[in-house]
């Protein structure tokens, strides 16, 4: 095993995969979940609509936590309980790094738990090198092309 618990395969590797449906994206955060580890940071970017919340969700159900997630646009951050802690930020309501660095964001990427940001592209700038990237492309009635990024 290499850091943050994954298996050594999986390190510095893409995959890209093609969702047609809302439990099709939730099957695939499961998926990335059994690979993640503490410590672990994925960012996630999309159009409004693409599904990120949908992913997370598979993300935070693949980690053990009986609540269901939701997305945290208006209070920022929520928490859940799984194997791991598991930290849900969404950055789409944000304005500037220093809202986010007020939100005390830099100890939860540097935490025990298991990070998912929303909206990450506002924060590149803050992301650690071991973030895992996802790229969630379509919107509407589209399938949606899932891109997973590891550094």
């Amino acid at each position: 095993m290499s850091g943050g618990g994954r298996p050594a395969a999986m390190a510095g590797a893409e995959r890209t995969l093609v969702s047609t449906s809302p439990g099709a994206t939730g099957a695939a955060g499961e998926a990335l979940a059994r690979e993640l580890g503490a410590g672990d940071v994925v960012a996630l970017s999309g159009e409004l609509g693409a599904g990120k919340t949908c992913f997370v969700q598979g993300i935070v159900r693949g980690l053990g936590a009986t609540a269901h997630a939701t997305s945290p646009t208006f209070v920022l951050v929520n928490e859940y309980r799984g194997r791991l802690p598991v930290h849900h930020v969404d950055a789409y309501r944000t304005t500037s790094l220093t809202e986010l660095l007020d939100l005390g964001l830099e100890e939860l990427l540097d935490g025990a738990g298991v990070t998912l940001v929303e909206w990450a592209d506002k924060l590149l700038p803050l992301l650690p090198a071991r973030t895992i990237f996802v790229e969630i492309a379509g919107v509407g009635d589209e399938p949606r092309t899932i891109t997973i990024r590891r550094p």
